[in-house]
């Protein structure tokens, strides 16, 4: 038995789920919407679902709209537990606030 090495990291992998940045408004704290798609039990039509998760961003890198990858750790506070591991996609500019931009 003292010859098996566990590493705890490599038997358990952390959940991971991607989804858009719906509020960066809080300091060090990211809300993000997972969207999912699944069939309805009775119907079989498929029926679109999104959850909200609180999620750590230690360096304020996520911003609205943004698709980022979380994952899950240990309780932060009363509802985060997860955290920012990378920002996959970047938000462009919406329409009304380019005009804004150019100005500056």
């Amino acid at each position: 038995m003292a010859e098996s090495t566990k590493n705890p990291q490599a038997a358990r992998r952390r959940n991971t789920k991607v989804g858009r940045v719906v509020s960066a408004k809080m300091a060090k704290t990211i809300v993000v919407e997972v969207d999912r798609q699944k069939a309805h039990p009775m119907y079989r039509r498929v029926i679109r679902r999104s959850k909200k998760f609180y999620a750590h961003d230690e360096k304020g890198a996520a911003h609205v709209g943004d698709v980022v990858r979380i994952e899950e750790t240990r309780p932060m506070s009363k509802l985060k537990r997860w955290r920012l591991t990378d920002v996959i996609l970047k938000a462009s500019l919406l329409p009304g606030h380019a005009d804004e931009a150019a100005a500056s």
